[in-house]
């Protein structure tokens, strides 16, 4: 279940499955900070587990933990500088007006159900989204929808809570299996289409540009990539 893309002395760099959390305090559910916290027990190793950036638990991907506090400030510090790159490969339903192009919002996140929304601008509370999209190819006939589908390349500008999935619902294409925002999620375990594929920044240690990828798993992706 923990599948590990890249480890050294200061960070580790791991696959995330869809529907595994990146923590959790339910008992007896595994989750990345434990499974990663028992593989360095299991080595003997006195590391502990930082998250630079979560991602939602439908969903997969790329994810960098550091080892150490004083890398973890580093790499916290590329992401508030937005020097740390990361594209995501979306399912969305719909064929998109435009073959790019950006979404600005502002976001209001609701901690009591645990979603977002956008709201007007000015809203207390509020916070500004943005996220660049480029359409990659668009099936008009699918099984996994009553309508056309689209794979979309998105790069986030900045990282809210469930930003992509709340963006491109109220653009009119909500993700496939988001059963938070697409109201024709079918009953039934399906994971989201949504997977962190890149991530590059500067290796907290050596200095030098880094960059990780991963294919999406499971049938979503399958037909379409």
């Amino acid at each position: 279940m923990l599948k590990i893309i890249y480890e050294d002395q200061a960070i580790i760099v791991c696959h995330k499955m869809p529907g595994i959390p990146v923590q959790t305090a339910k008992t007896g559910q595994p989750d990345m900070v434990s499974m990663l916290r028992n593989y360095f027990a299991d080595k003997k190793e006195s590391s502990d587990v930082f998250i630079i950036r979560r991602l939602d638990q439908p969903v997969e991907g790329i994810m960098v933990f550091a080892k150490d506090q004083q890398t973890a400030a580093i790499l916290s510090r590329q992401v508030q500088e937005k020097t740390v790159e990361k594209e995501y490969l979306a399912l969305a339903e719909g064929i998109f007006p435009e073959p790019s192009g950006i979404l600005e919002d502002f976001l209001l996140r609701d901690g009591k159900t645990n979603t977002s929304q956008v709201v007007p601008k000015g809203t207390k509370g509020a916070k500004s989204a943005k996220l660049f999209y480029e359409v990659k190819k668009t099936i008009s006939e699918t099984d996994l929808s009553d309508g056309p589908v689209s794979l979309v390349s998105i790069r986030l500008d900045t990282g809210r809570h469930h930003q992509i999935r709340v963006q491109m619902a109220h653009a009119g294409h909500p993700l496939l299996g988001d059963k938070k925002y697409n109201k024709n999620c079918p009953p039934g375990y399906l994971p989201i289409g949504l997977c962190s594929v890149r991530t590059s920044f500067h290796h907290p240690t050596t200095g030098e540009s880094v960059e990780f990828t991963v294919q999406p798993t499971g049938k979503l992706f399958a037909s379409l990539i």
